[in-house]
């Protein structure tokens, strides 16, 4: 019994194992990067001539932001998705990834250098277009590109690994880098913040290029990131004095570009958690049949002041404890810390509903009046549609000796160029001279039939 039972558990033990060992060893397989990975030195020349910015790239980044800047201008996202994908701003910021994950200076060096110049180019373009555009407004699209969020960073640091993963694969003509190009948005931040330069709106300005370095460092981070784990040669001196120089170089711009930016990723992320605890503790907390929270602000803390909740609310007003039991309930959410600020109708800032009622009744009096009036002034140049074709019939009843009638309505001025009254002209054309009973029988059935006091008979 004993054997048997040892028996069983050693032939458990290695059957357990190796279905672990399968599992595992399929899982790699299936999530490796070797398999269809290029030669590192041909991934790392492809994103080295990517760097380079003069000629053919150079005119194209000047196009793609004209483009982009023409998209949000017109407010037109697929104009700027085209521009996404013609735009050429990606090589020089996975070139600054690159070169710090393979211990490159002169890389990162002619990284930085052209970054830079594709920065300046790309502003440039976009305010001389925004300057001489006779469209000012910020629209949707612009405005959309001014305030950086979580998902911002998010965006650029997975698309960032996308793209780094996609070039270091033997086949690049999948749709990865363009999907890459359009998720990562690059080049609408650069061209709003043309627009603030062009505007003299500067806010702007800091915020959509906020943005644009925001999606910059992280397309680096993730670059920096991939190349580390593919575990690409990095670059060897014969120096080794130069090559500590470089290396503290190096750190120091790593530490300088990454660590403020992983500092303003959490802080926005804590921000995002911030106002969502809010959003759902106003929801829940402020619902009341006859009270209503019209306005909402959230002020996340910032140095020595706490994060503060400001609600404005409308209708009957809340009692104290009641107001002090939704500030308990602040715990609940995790806003243990935070201030709530009420305001609502009370003695100095009273919502009176009737007076506004009464306010809007005499207001909607006021329109209908001036509607009234406008309708009496129509009326005076309003004519009454004539059948004319009847008429001409039936004068020719009232007065046998019509042969042609000519009908005509216009309107009397007097010299102040007001108008007096509508008039009727009739022009009559008969086989004899017609007599004045005629003429007086025919103008008062005129009056009659056509329903204008006014008439002005004239005979051929």
């Amino acid at each position: 019994m004993n054997d048997n039972e040892t028996s069983l558990q050693h032939n458990g033990r290695p059957a357990r194992h190796s279905w672990w060992e399968s599992l595992r060893d399929d899982l790699a397989d299936r999530f490796s990067l070797s398999e269809d990975s290029a030669r590192q030195e041909e991934t790392v020349d492809m994103i080295c001539r990517g760097v380079e910015f003069r000629g053919t790239n150079l005119w194209v980044l000047i196009f793609a932001t004209m483009i982009a800047s023409l998209g949000l201008n017109v407010n037109s996202a697929a104009v700027i998705i085209g521009a996404m994908l013609v735009s050429p701003l990606m090589g020089p910021i996975m070139g600054v990834g690159l070169s710090l994950g393979i211990n490159d200076f002169d890389l990162l060096k002619k990284s930085l250098r052209n970054f830079s110049l594709m920065v300046v180019v790309a502003i440039a373009t976009s305010t001389l277009y925004f300057f001489i555009s006779p469209l000012g407004t910020a629209r949707s699209e612009l405005l959309a590109r001014t305030v950086p969020t979580t998902y911002d960073v998010l965006i650029a640091f997975f698309g960032g690994l996308a793209g780094i993963v996609a070039q270091s694969r033997k086949d690049r003509n999948s749709t990865v880098i363009p999907g890459v190009a359009i998720a990562t948005a690059l080049m609408p931040p650069l061209c709003t913040a043309g627009f603030g330069l062009a505007t003299g709106q500067f806010k702007f300005f800091i915020g959509a290029f906020y943005l644009f370095f925001i999606n910059t460092v992280f397309i680096a981070l993730a670059t920096y990131m991939v190349v580390r784990m593919l575990k690409y040669h990095k670059k060897k001196f014969l120096d080794p004095a130069r090559e500590r120089y470089v290396k503290r170089i190096m750190l120091l711009i790593t530490l300088l570009t990454f660590i403020p930016s992983v500092i303003i990723g959490l802080h926005m992320v804590r921000v995002s958690f911030f106002e969502s605890a809010v959003d759902r503790y106003v929801q829940q907390e402020f619902q009341f049949e006859h009270t209503r929270v019209i306005e909402c602000k959230k002020a996340y803390k910032h140095g020595d002041r706490n994060s503060r909740i400001e609600l404005l609310l409308i209708g009957e007003p809340l009692g104290e404890e009641i107001i002090g039991n939704a500030r308990a309930q602040l715990y609940n959410y995790g806003l243990q810390d935070v201030e709530l600020i009420v305001r609502q109708a009370r003695t100095g800032d009273r919502v009176d509903l009737k007076s506004l009622q009464l306010s809007y009744s005499e207001l909607l009096d006021e329109k209908n009046a001036q509607i009234d009036e406008l309708k009496q002034r129509l009326s005076k140049y309003k004519m009454k549609n004539i059948e004319y074709d009847d008429i001409s019939r039936e004068a020719g009843a009232v007065v046998p000796d019509i042969q042609s009638i000519s009908l005509s309505k216009c309107l009397s001025y007097d010299v102040g160029g007001t108008v007096q009254d509508t008039l009727l002209i009739c022009v009559v054309k008969s086989r004899q001279p017609m007599t004045e009973a005629d003429a007086e029988r025919l103008r008062r059935w005129l009056e009659v039939r056509t329903k204008i006091a006014q008439v002005k008979l004239y005979t051929e």
